[in-house]
C-alpha cells in the first residue's frame, strides 16, 4: 500500500504541475488532422504553432488525429507535418474568441518518389493511448531475424518465459490474436508455437490490457493483438530479408504489395531453418515414512525443424469507402527432436546410489496449417458510420512421431531389464474452425457512437494418441494410455456498446452476452463430459481530459479464461518418464474482475502512460506438480479458490537528444493466491516486479545501435517460487544503397544467463529445477526496401 499512495502522489502532482503550467493562457486552438483522399484520422502527426515566424508551442495528435493548445490571443500560423505527406501551412489566425475550433484540416499524401522525398520525422516505436497500447515492430532492432515470440519478449508489461509461456502483467492469461482473430498457430502449443511465424511478416502489436464488450471476453489480463503486414499504396512496394544466426538460424521473407486502381494485392512469405539446443537439471527429495528418495536428473537436447509460411490475399475497392477483402495463410512446420533425460537415484544420502536410467527420445513432428479469411468493409457518407463483416476458417493438422529408447543399470554396472524398454507413440491432432462475426457503428449527435455485433464460432479438436511397448520387434499397445479424445466447442456472442462525450469527459458502456457450449468425449472409454453455460460480461470505461496532453480514464470489465483443448486433454507427455504433464477433462472456467485506472501524458518529445490494476480471480486456474513415493510427478491444471492481485505499470517513450531515444516500462504487482481447497498449505503471497530500458543511438555515417536490458524479479507461486530472470540484448544496425537496405547485427541474451529457475514443494517433496530452453542467439540480417 506503500507504493499505492507514493504512486498516487506522483500522479497528482504530475498532473496539477501539467495544469499549473498552462494556467497563464486564456485561449484554445484546436482541430483535427485527416488524411484528404479517404477522410481517415492522422494520428501523431506532428504540429507546430508559429507567431512572427518563431515557434511558440508544438505537440502531436492524438491517435484519432486530434489537437488543442492554450495559448494567448494573437495571430498565428499553423504548420502540420507527416510522414509520407506534404506539408500543410495555414493562413494567419486571428485568435480573439475563448476557443477556436479550425475543425478538420486535410492533407495531401506526397506525390515524390522516395528518392525525392525528404522525411522529417519517423513513425514511432511505440504509440500509446488510454485503452490500448501500439509498438510498430520494425523499428525495434531487436526483432531483426527473429520470430513472433521474440517480438512479444521486447513489448512493454509483456513477459515470455525461458519455455515460451507469455505473461502480461504477471498472469499467463492472456489471449493471443492474429490480425484480430485466433489462430491455428497458438491452438496446440500455446505461446511456443509463434516461433513458427517469422518477425518480418509482423507490421505492429497491440496490447490492449481492459478490452470493452466489442472484444471477446477470453484472456483475464487483455489482449495481446498481432497485426501482419499490408499495404495499400498505388504500386508496387515491399521489402526482403536475409538471415543468418548462431545457433543455426537461416532465412529469407519477403512483404509485398502492388495496387493498380481499384485492387490491391499483397503477399508475405518466411521460410526459416532452425536449431535450437536445451538443457536443464533437476534436484528432488522425496520422503516416505523414514525413508529419504533423492533424484538427480540431467536434460538435454535440440530441436530443429524447417517452418515456412505464406499469406496471399487480394483487396477490392469498389469505393475508398466499400473493401472486398480474401486472404490465404499457409503455414508448415516440420521438426525433428532429439532429448536426452539422465536419472539418478540414491536412497536417504548422495552416497548410497539405487541405480542410473538414460531416456533418449526421438521425435519427428509435421504441422500443415491453414487459414482462409473474407471479410467485407462499408463506410457510410455519415462519418463514423460503418459496417464491417468476417467469415474465417482454420484447418490444422499436427503429427507427432515419437520412439523412447530407455536403458538402466545397477550401481555396480549390471543391466537392469525390468526398467529397459523401448517403445513408440504417435499422436495426431486435427483442429478445425469457422468463424463469423459482423460488427456496426451508428453515430449520433455530435460525439456520440452506438455499436453492435455479433459472433459465432464453431471448434473441433481431436486427438489420436497410441503409445506401443516394442517387445521382440512387435509393437503391443499399452491399452490404459490409448484412447481418441474429442474436443467440440461452439461459442456464440452477442454486444453493445454505447458512448459519448461531453465537453472534457467521454465515456464507454458496454455489454457482452457469451453463450458456450464444450463437449469432451473419451471414445474408447466412453467418457463424455458436456459443459454449458451462458455468461454476461460487462464494460466500463470513463475518461477525463485534463487538456489536450493530459487524460484520465477510469475502467472496468469482466472477464473469463475458459478450459481449452490443451487444458482439459488427459494424455501426458511420455519424453520424460519421471514427470507427467497432461489436461484436466473436470476443469471448470475462471471468472475476473479487472479494474483499472490509467494516466496519459504527451508532450513534444515522448509519451508517458501510467495506470493502477486490480484483478479478482476466482476459480483461479493453474498447474498443480504431485509426486508419488516412487519420485513420479504429475503436473495438471486444477481450480483454485481464487486470486488477488493489484500493481502499477508505467510506460514511457522519450526523445533525449536528436540521437538518443529511450523507452521504459516498470511493472510492480501484489498477489494473494489461494489454493487451500487443495492443500492448505497452497496459499501464497508475492511482491515482483519486473522492467524493461531499451535505448537507441543514432550514430554517424547511417549506424543505429540499441541496447535493452530486461529484468523480471523472482515471485512465489501456489507451491514454491520461481527465481529472477534478467538478460540483455545489443543491436547495431547499417543503412547501405542510399537509405534502401540495411544490415543489421543482433545479440540476444549477451551473456547467456535467460534460465527458467523454479522450486516447488508439496507433501512429501521439495523440487527444484534449473533449464535453459533457448543459448544466446548470434543473427545477422540484410534487409532491403523497394518503394517503401
Amino acid at each position: 500500500m506503500q507504493h499505492l499512495r507514493l504512486y498516487f502522489g506522483t500522479i497528482f502532482i504530475f498532473v496539477f504541475s501539467s495544469q499549473l503550467c498552462f494556467s497563464q493562457t486564456s485561449s484554445i486552438l484546436k482541430g483535427k488532422i485527416i488524411d484528404a483522399q479517404n477522410k481517415s484520422p492522422l494520428g501523431f502527426a506532428s504540429v507546430k504553432v508559429f507567431q512572427n515566424q518563431k515557434m511558440i508551442t508544438g505537440n502531436v495528435t492524438t491517435e484519432s488525429g486530434e489537437f488543442e493548445f492554450k495559448i494567448p490571443a494573437g495571430k498565428y500560423t499553423l504548420e502540420t507535418e507527416f510522414v509520407g505527406y506534404k506539408k500543410y501551412t495555414s493562413s494567419e489566425i486571428n485568435l480573439t474568441e475563448n476557443t477556436l475550433d479550425l475543425g478538420e484540416l486535410a492533407i495531401s499524401q506526397s506525390d515524390k518518389s522516395l528518392n525525392e522525398l525528404v522525411v522529417q520525422g519517423e513513425k514511432s516505436s511505440m504509440e500509446l493511448s488510454l485503452d490500448k497500447r501500439v509498438f510498430n515492430v520494425g523499428k525495434d532492432l531487436a526483432n531483426a531475424g527473429g520470430s513472433a515470440q521474440d517480438i512479444l519478449i521486447n513489448i512493454p508489461s509483456v513477459t515470455v518465459d525461458p519455455d515460451g509461456a507469455i505473461k502480461l502483467r504477471g498472469s499467463s492469461n492472456v489471449r493471443i490474436l492474429i490480425d484480430g482473430k485466433p489462430s491455428g498457430m497458438v491452438s496446440f502449443k500455446g505461446g511456443a508455437g509463434l516461433r513458427q511465424l517469422q518477425a518480418s511478416m509482423i507490421d505492429r502489436v497491440e496490447v490492449i490490457t481492459n478490452p470493452s464488450a466489442r472484444y471477446e471476453a477470453e484472456g483475464q489480463s487483455g489482449i495481446i493483438n498481432i497485426i501482419l503486414k499490408k499495404d495499400s499504396k498505388q504500386g508496387f512496394n515491399g521489402s526482403f530479408e536475409l538471415i543468418g544466426g548462431v545457433p543455426d538460424n537461416y532465412g529469407f521473407a519477403a512483404n509485398l504489395n502492388y495496387r493498380h486502381r481499384k485492387i490491391n494485392f499483397f503477399v508475405n512469405y518466411g521460410l526459416a531453418y532452425r536449431w535450437n539446443p536445451y538443457r536443464g537439471e533437476t534436484y528432488q527429495e522425496v520422503t516416505a515414512g523414514d525413508t529419504l528418495k533423492i533424484l538427480q536428473q540431467d536434460n538435454n537436447g535440440d530441436v530443429s525443424g524447417l517452418d515456412n509460411n505464406i499469406r496471399a490475399g487480394m483487396e477490392l475497392y469498389f469505393s475508398e469507402k466499400s473493401i472486398l477483402t480474401g486472404s490465404y495463410m499457409y503455414s508448415k512446420a516440420g521438426g525433428i527432436r532429439y532429448t536426452k533425460n539422465i536419472y539418478n537415484d540414491f536412497y536417504n544420502t548422495l552416497s548410497s546410489p539405487l541405480g542410473s536410467i538414460t531416456r533418449i527420445q526421438d521425435e519427428i513432428e509435421k504441422e500443415p496449417l491453414s487459414e482462409y479469411v473474407l471479410s467485407y468493409k462499408r463506410s457510410f457518407s455519415r462519418k463514423g458510420q460503418e459496417l464491417t463483416g468476417q467469415i474465417r476458417f482454420l484447418d490444422h493438422f499436427e503429427n507427432s512421431d515419437q520412439t523412447f529408447n530407455q536403458t538402466a543399470v545397477f550401481p555396480n554396472g549390471a543391466i537392469d531389464t525390468k526398467n529397459t524398454l523401448l517403445q513408440t507413440s504417435i499422436n495426431d491432432e486435427y483442429e478445425k474452425q469457422y468463424l463469423f462475426q459482423l460488427d456496426y457503428v451508428q453515430p449520433f449527435s455530435k460525439e456520440g457512437k452506438l455499436e453492435f455485433g455479433a459472433r459465432t464460432s464453431l471448434r473441433n479438436m481431436v486427438n489420436d494418441y497410441v503409445v506401443n511397448d516394442v517387445i521382440d520387434g512387435k509393437d503391443v499397445p499399452i491399452e490404459w494410455l490409448n484412447n481418441y479424445f474429442i474436443y467440440d466447442e461452439d461459442i456464440s456472442a452477442a454486444y453493445g456498446i454505447v458512448s459519448n462525450k461531453s465537453k472534457k469527459i467521454s465515456y464507454q458502456l458496454g455489454l457482452r452476452s457469451e453463450w458456450t457450449s464444450v463437449t469432451t468425449t473419451l471414445q474408447k472409454t466412453n467418457e463424455v463430459n458436456p459443459r454449458k453455460y451462458f455468461n454476461l460480461f460487462p464494460s466500463a470505461h470513463f475518461t477525463y481530459s485534463l487538456d489536450t496532453d493530459n487524460s484520465l480514464q477510469l475502467s472496468y470489465s469482466r472477464r473469463i479464461r475458459r478450459p481449452v483443448y490443451n487444458d482439459l486433454s488427459p494424455f501426458s507427455t511420455l519424453s520424460d518418464s519421471r514427470n507427467f504433464f497432461s489436461g484436466n477433462p473436470n476443469l471448470n472456467p475462471e471468472y475476473s474482475d479487472v479494474f483499472e485506472i490509467g494516466h496519459l501524458k504527451n508532450f513534444e518529445k515522448g509519451s508517458i502512460t501510467s495506470s493502477i490494476f486490480y484483478r479478482n480471480s476466482q476459480d483461479l486456474i493453474s498447474s498443480i506438480r504431485s509426486v508419488n513415493a516412487q519420485g513420479f510427478s504429475t503436473s495438471l491444471p486444477e481450480n483454485l479458490n481464487s486470486e488477488k492481485s493489484y500493481g502499477i505499470d508505467f510506460t514511457s517513450n522519450y526523445k533525449l537528444t536528436k540521437w538518443w531515444k529511450m523507452d521504459l516500462n516498470f511493472n510492480l504487482f501484489h498477489a494473494n493466491i489461494d489454493g487451500s481447497n487443495i492443500n492448505e498449505q497452497y496459499v501464497a503471497e508475492t511482491n515482483s516486479w519486473f522492467a524493461r530500458q531499451t535505448s537507441r543511438f543514432t550514430l554517424k555515417n547511417g549506424f543505429d545501435m540499441q541496447l535493452r536490458f530486461n529484468y523480471e524479479a523472482a515471485q512465489k507461486t501456489a507451491q514454491g517460487s520461481r527465481k529472477a530472470i534478467y538478460f540483455f540484448d545489443y543491436s547495431l544496425k547499417k543503412d547501405i544503397m542510399k537509405k534502401k537496405g540495411s544490415i543489421n547485427f543482433t545479440v540476444l541474451d549477451i551473456f547467456n544467463t535467460r534460465w527458467m529457475r523454479t522450486i516447488s514443494q508439496g507433501p512429501g517433496f521439495y523440487t527444484e529445477s534449473n533449464r535453459q530452453f533457448r543459448p544466446r542467439q548470434i543473427n545477422l540480417t540484410l534487409s532491403y526496401r523497394l518503394k517503401q
